[in-house]
């Protein structure tokens, strides 16, 4: 195979896709609100890839992803990953993400001191952010300092982190309401 190549695949939550070179997996894509939007993000990040049968590497891949949206617990150790366009501190990133345990969640701040960078929460959080590999890269259990789980990645497509965790039987906090956040800086009523 020269390039890279895509394969569309069904899952519990919707059409997935693939994206793979020689050396590994390159990305994998969440579903959008429709296949043609799924198709639509494939070509804007991978413009050159084409639609093949998947190889043994992505077979084994798309396995583990369908078990895990279905609520099986995957084992993603055989899977290589093209990690050629990923820079060295993401990869770093990325390694340590795989050691969270399912259904465990970890903070940005909680990454950057495991990995000796306590002042690069930003970069931990940019990183996560820019995770090609959904949940073969288990970004979904990386929160930021609120516990936040409503902000999806790139390529999560229409699926929250919160529901990611949910699927692994993570319970985060939820998510400050509005009212929540500005009821401890209300000013005080007067006494009557």
């Amino acid at each position: 195979m020269v390039g890279r190549a895509y394969a569309i695949f069904d899952t519990a939550l919707g059409r997935c896709a693939i994206i793979w070179s020689s050396t590994g997996v390159v990305a994998v894509q969440l579903p959008e609100a429709r296949e043609i939007d799924t198709r639509r993000r494939i070509f804007q990040v991978h413009p050159e890839a084409r639609e093949q049968r998947p190889s043994e590497n992505t077979e084994l891949a798309i396995e583990g992803i369908t078990g895990l949206l279905q609520g099986a617990e995957p084992d993603f150790s055989g899977v290589s990953l093209d990690a050629g366009g990923v820079p060295g501190f993401n990869r770093r990133v990325y390694e340590h993400t795989c050691t969270i345990p399912r259904g465990e969640t970890r903070t940005h701040h909680e990454i950057a001191k495991a990995l000796g960078a306590s002042g690069a929460v930003h970069s931990v959080a940019q990183a996560i952010a820019k995770n090609p590999y959904m949940l073969i890269v288990p970004c979904h259990r990386v929160l930021e300092a609120s516990n936040s789980t409503d902000r999806p990645s790139p390529y999560a497509g229409m699926i929250s982190k919160r529901r990611l965790l949910a699927l692994e039987g993570a319970h985060p906090i939820a998510s400050k309401t509005l009212f929540e956040v500005l009821l401890p800086v209300a000013p005080p009523r007067p006494s009557t």
